[in-house]
């Protein structure tokens, strides 16, 4: 609200919320189309700092055991100390990819709600104040929405539960007794680091985990990628590109199998005030549940356009939304990897471009339209 009482709305192009791979790999596409920052489009993130979700990671995942971190277009990561935790090396990236292509990008925001406005345009309600847009590249990804199963007992486990999204490194589980739960590349690494300091570690999966021996090339990758594809298609919630590839059959892996860290159970049947228990009867005690059960899509604020299908998740083809043709989701689904989400920013800028043109040349000829019929008002009767 301004003095007089009244609620100030800022009209921009496009509104890009989140500001991680994704995101910035967008506005740079925008900027680089000729749209100003600040002016035509705005970058809104909710992070205190640069970095996306990366700068939330725990300390020990050093950059040398990040998976296929891509680089951003137009400036590439070299020189990165594989020791120096990732949450670092990417967040100094981030920074300085901002400030070189000068994005302006505004934090912390936070986005509360998306809805249809006045004129054809989206309305983006936020901390900051109202958005009027033409068109929006959400980037939130997934990290806001950590998954937590529901077993029964749960509430009853007298021990600690705690997300990936929580996890603080191996230190703070020395000397306990800890289960973890998923079969994801983010459970192995914490089971693998915990094993080294706990008094005792179990896994648990609801599949038995496929590892992938061998190279992973682009034929590989784009079979994976197709897999997610499909699903968000078909209107599904997506799954991980990860979940679709496997476990790598590193050293490490092996290792790990071979001292029996990596001996998987299947999912536990109930939680008891002391861990675990099967219905066979096999019973499990614990200190710590750990949870490696992913993340869902951080889309809650989309809720007022109901882009939702039947199944669940967003029908997306390409990065657009089915449901509305100004909505774009990047890093989702299938571009949620970081080279999916460069090439997503940039399809979902190559799209956006074409609704604005449109959008101006239906202005013009409306224009026009109004000029042709004052004239024919105004001119002098013979």
């Amino acid at each position: 609200m301004n003095d007089f009482g009244f609620e100030e709305v800022r009209a921009v192009d496009v509104v890009v919320i989140g500001a991680g791979q994704a995101g910035l790999s967008a506005a740079f596409h925008l900027r680089r189309t000729g749209l100003e920052p600040d002016r035509d489009f705005v970058v809104l993130d909710h992070a205190p700092e640069p970095g996306g979700a990366w700068q939330f990671r725990w300390p020990s995942l050093t950059y040398g055991k990040v998976h296929g971190m891509h680089a951003l277009p137009g400036m590439e990561l070299t020189g990165a100390d594989p020791a120096r935790p990732s949450s670092e090396v990417i967040g100094a990236y981030f920074d300085t990819y901002e400030r070189t292509f000068d994005l302006r990008v505004h934090r912390p925001v936070d986005v509360t709600a998306v809805r249809e406005g006045e004129g054809g345009r989206l309305r983006v309600e936020t901390s900051e104040g109202v958005y009027a847009t033409r068109a929006l590249i959400n980037a939130t990804g997934t990290w806001d929405r950590p998954f937590w199963p529901r077993y029964p007992g749960q509430e009853t486990f007298r021990g600690r539960q705690l997300h990936t999204a929580q996890y603080p490194g191996p230190e703070a589980f020395a000397g306990k007794r800890v289960l973890v739960v998923g079969g994801g590349a983010s459970g192995t690494q914490h089971l693998m680091e915990i094993a080294e300091v706990a008094a005792g570690t179990t896994w648990v999966t609801r599949r038995e985990p496929v590892y992938r021996e061998g190279p992973f090339g682009e034929v590989e990758g784009r079979a994976a990628v197709a897999l997610v594809e499909d699903r968000v298609r078909r209107g599904l919630p997506p799954q991980s590109v990860v979940s679709v590839t496997g476990l790598p059959l590193n050293d490490a892996i092996r290792a790990a199998r071979a001292r029996g860290i990596l001996d998987r159970l299947p999912m536990f049947d109930r939680i008891t005030p002391t861990g675990v228990a099967w219905d066979d009867g096999r019973t499990v005690d614990v200190d710590v549940i750990l949870w490696a059960t992913g993340f869902r899509a951080a889309i809650d604020h989309l809720a007022p356009l109901r882009l939702r299908e039947p199944g669940g998740g967003v029908q997306v083809e390409g990065t657009r939304a089915v449901r509305d043709e100004r909505v774009h989701l990047v890093g989702y689904g299938p571009s949620a990897s970081t080279i999916g989400a460069n090439r997503a920013g940039r399809a979902a800028v190559s799209d956006i471009r074409r609704l604005l043109d449109g959008d101006r040349d239906r202005d013009r000829d409306r224009d026009r339209g109004h000029g042709s019929e004052h004239d024919q008002v105004a001119a002098p009767t013979s």
